[in-house]
């Protein structure tokens, strides 16, 4: 039986010491890979800490893949180089799904006779829905309009040599220095304010990394994933591979059969199947970008060099962490990195609004070093006064407290949305995952009815929502009031009946 001595610590909860203790006993060996973990309650009793404690711990080491349950067995240890994980992503994914080569020779996500963007990513531009769960905009009852105003009305009258100061390349340290502070609190990541770069959203950011790594490169993106990368990569003529996922997220023996040299990924919450990446998976990842890829040459009898280790890396897409809704945030690629190998990228975009487009990325000390030689050339292209009302906003606490109200918002929405569709006449028939990070989920849906037809009925009702395989679909809640969830709901069971 698992022994372990606690300290009260109101900023340490219980769950989180026991998460910690068998997280570490799991990455000494001293839990050995596919040993049964004690049950929950016999552990609690152990201790003499409450069920639901353990529950919480359990639940976290499960999240981030050290440990995975087996159906009415109960939970054991995971093998860190080769998790078995026991979810339901792979009903969703795989099986329904094939990988072929579109008619430019780029390997593309089929479904049918069809491609994931053509099928799934149309260019309905409506906006008058009641309901819309295929967008990634913001709720505007959520947005703290009088404390930003607030704020632009004291930088206004006080701070008028700054706001006509031009920023440096990368941003004004003020807001870099704000950032790096919550990205320590709150993310646990260490870094220096002059290895970030802040940026105009997500694009404008690759576009100086596709500079600073070379145009000559092969950048892999997720497929599905956030088509906005793989089309801006794909117009300026830049060698693309749309890499497919397995239940764990991004393959890195697909990376090697494509030679990829960078890979952008969502690890914490993947856009739009909402997959973790386990902690396994995260070090195979890393393995793989410290490592030259070869490919055997039938002419030198031999193998060769096809990718350089100096040449590969990894962009970590952490775009929605904040939104974590049960247990704590799962470590960031980033954090676990000690041979400069990630670009830690987020934006503000998601937890504030989508039209703050403000991103920033974080740069390893020898990309920072040739950022600074190269490209500091550049002007910073979000505006001063932007950047000081948000640096204003996080220094002085609102962040953290709009961070919270939101994700109590947010639960809230989800719960309900949860409750809605279990008393709903759909509930016999239909399963979710994916719930417990992020602003979307997967509802899977056992239809009776084409899938194509179920969207057009729901189009027809007020009702956007986007299949992401057959039968599944991705709710995306941020946008959607609560006071319409259960309306929203009812009609969507209309439609599937």
């Amino acid at each position: 039986m698992l022994s372990y001595t606690f300290t009260e610590d109101k900023e340490f909860p219980l769950y989180e010491q026991l998460y910690q203790r068998i997280k570490e006993d799991i990455i000494e060996r001293r839990l050995e890979p596919h040993s049964p973990l004690p049950s929950k309650r016999s552990l609690a009793k152990h201790l003499s800490i409450s069920l639901t404690t353990v529950e919480n711990a359990y639940n976290q080491l499960v999240s981030e893949g050290y440990v995975y349950p087996i159906y009415k067995k109960g939970y054991y240890v995971s093998n860190v180089q080769n998790v078995p994980m026991n979810t339901v992503r792979d009903d969703y994914l795989p099986e329904q799904l094939r990988v072929d080569k579109d008619k430019n020779g780029h390997s593309r996500l089929y479904i049918g006779d069809k491609t994931y963007t053509e099928m799934y990513m149309g260019t309905d531009n409506r906006t008058d829905y009641f309901a819309d769960f295929s967008s990634n905009a913001s709720d505007p009852a959520t947005f703290p309009f009088s404390t930003w105003a607030k704020l632009n009305r004291e930088i206004l009258s006080t701070e008028h040599v700054k706001l006509m100061t031009n920023s440096p390349s990368n941003g004004m340290v003020e807001l870099r220095y704000a950032i790096a502070e919550y990205l320590h609190q709150f993310r646990g990541i260490d870094v220096f304010p002059d290895n970030i770069v802040i940026g105009a959203g997500t694009e404008t950011l690759y576009s100086i990394l596709v500079q600073l790594l070379g145009f000559d490169k092969v950048y892999g993106v997720e497929d599905p994933g956030y088509e906005k990368i793989s089309q801006m990569l794909e117009s300026s003529n830049i060698k693309t591979a749309r890499i497919p996922l397995d239940e764990y997220g991004v393959m890195p023996r697909e990376l090697m059969k494509h030679n990829v040299n960078v890979i952008h990924t969502t690890p914490s919450h993947h856009f739009p199947t909402g997959i973790t990446m386990p902690i396994s998976r995260r070090h195979e990842l890393l393995k793989w970008a410290n490592a030259d890829d070869t490919t055997y040459d039938d002419e030198a009898n031999r193998f060769i060099m096809s990718v350089d280790r100096d040449d590969k890396y990894i962009i970590e897409d952490d775009y929605d962490s904040e939104f974590r809704l049960s247990g704590r945030p799962i470590p960031s690629l980033t954090s676990i990195d000690n041979s400069e190998k990630v670009i830690y990228m987020n934006t503000f975009t998601k937890s504030l609004a989508s039209t703050i487009r403000i991103s920033y990325m974080i740069l390893p000390d020898h990309l920072r070093d040739r950022y600074y030689e190269k490209l500091s050339f550049y002007s910073c292209p979000v505006s001063t006064f932007e950047q000081m009302t948000l640096t204003r906003f996080i220094s002085e606490g609102y962040y953290e407290k709009h961070i919270n109200r939101m994700r109590t918002a947010s639960r809230k929405k989800r719960d309900l949305l949860l409750k809605s569709i279990k008393s709903s006449p759909i509930a016999a028939f239909s399963e979710i995952s994916e719930e417990q990070s992020g602003l979307h989920f997967i509802l899977k849906i056992s239809l009776g009815i084409p899938d194509t037809t179920f969207v057009s009925r729901c189009l027809e009702n007020g009702i956007n929502i986007s299949p992401i395989s057959k039968h599944s679909f991705m709710i995306n809640y941020s946008s959607v009031p609560l006071d319409r969830i259960e309306e929203a709901v009812r009609r969507m069971a209309e439609c599937a009946l």
